[in-house]
């Protein structure tokens, strides 16, 4: 399938209030095959995202408002992944790359310290075009 950016957009306003107040998990390791499997690896912490988690889609990506930082993790590791969840903290809405600088999720360190913050500083989720 190929979509236009137009649909995809419309795919992105779709999806984007299922993360609202949501939960976004670090963990270590690789993430599993796919968002229906089983978590992996160590949960590092957790982040929240805003009541309104994202703004509208612009050019097949939404962008995350403000995620709040999760003050003091739960284990030491290096963020492999992150999966997101719904506010419910059980249904896993999806699972992203990683990165300082690159990712999906980005954060100014991937190199966790058990009872010290955990921030995010940019994360976006972008539709693919089908090509």
């Amino acid at each position: 399938m190929k979509e236009s950016i137009l649909q995809a957009n419309a795919a992105n306003n779709g999806r984007k209030t299922a993360y609202n107040s949501g939960l976004m998990r670090c963990y270590t390791g690789s993430a599993p095959a796919n968002a229906d499997s089983a978590l992996t690896g160590t949960l590092l912490g957790t982040l929240t995202f805003s009541a309104t988690a994202f703004g509208n889609s612009s050019s097949r990506v939404i962008t995350a408002n403000a995620i709040t930082q999760d003050s003091s993790a739960d284990n030491s590791g290096t963020i492999g992944y992150v999966a997101c969840l719904a506010s419910d903290a059980t249904t896993v809405l999806s699972l992203h790359t990683v990165g300082v600088g690159s990712g999906e999720a980005q954060f100014n360190t991937l190199t966790v310290a058990a009872g010290q913050p955990i921030s995010c500083s940019s994360f976006t989720i972008t539709q693919p075009d089908g090509t």
